[in-house]
């Protein structure tokens, strides 16, 4: 079991259930995936820049990611029906805890300027999302290796439509949002 998931199941779980008086510890909140996506827009003629994308989130998640495909034509995007847009990794269990835990601890303090993280960045159902502008900040990519520079996406899904919950949630594992002014 994971340091984080242990965290969840023996302190934040008590915590929450108390702070929102939750009687069955099936309505806690809790996280259900962790999604890291990467938009593949003018590069796309250039399989190695593909490959190279595919390996380092392989990298940074220690899972295969997975191509996404255009499903239909769009002409003033230049985009034809199954043509390659973007390279994606799904994570659950273990691994989802293990990577929340290393991108918490690790990864969120390396961005440059680094205030905290926008609370207004949940949409209705309760799931948070957040850019990154450079893939070099996850420790496991060398900076020699690297050729090019590209932005990506962690998206954080949670089993709640509530987006005070799901903030708290993450709030409590760890996540460091800005302070709100009321």
């Amino acid at each position: 079991m994971t340091r984080l998931k242990k965290k969840y199941i023996e302190i934040i779980t008590p915590k929450l259930m108390k702070e929102f008086d939750l009687k069955n510890i099936y309505e806690v909140p809790k996280l259900e995936k962790v999604v890291l996506n990467v938009g593949i827009n003018k590069s796309k003629e250039d399989s190695k820049f593909i490959d190279m994308v595919k390996s380092d989130l392989a990298i940074i998640t220690g899972q295969k990611p997975v191509t996404t495909l255009s499903k239909k034509a769009i002409s003033g995007f230049k985009i034809r029906q199954g043509e390659v847009v973007g390279v994606a990794v799904t994570l659950h269990g273990d691994k989802m805890y293990d990577f929340i835990d290393r991108f918490i601890n690790i990864v969120l303090p390396r961005i440059r300027d680094f205030k905290g993280l926008n609370p207004k960045s949940f949409d209705e159902q309760g799931n948070y999302s957040i850019g990154l502008s450079e893939q070099i900040i996850f420790p496991e990519i060398k900076y020699e290796n690297v050729d090019k520079i590209y932005s990506l996406e962690v998206c954080i899904k949670t089993n709640l439509n509530n987006n005070k919950l799901a903030q708290s949630l993450l709030a409590n594992l760890g996540f460091p949002f800005k302070k709100t002014k009321t």
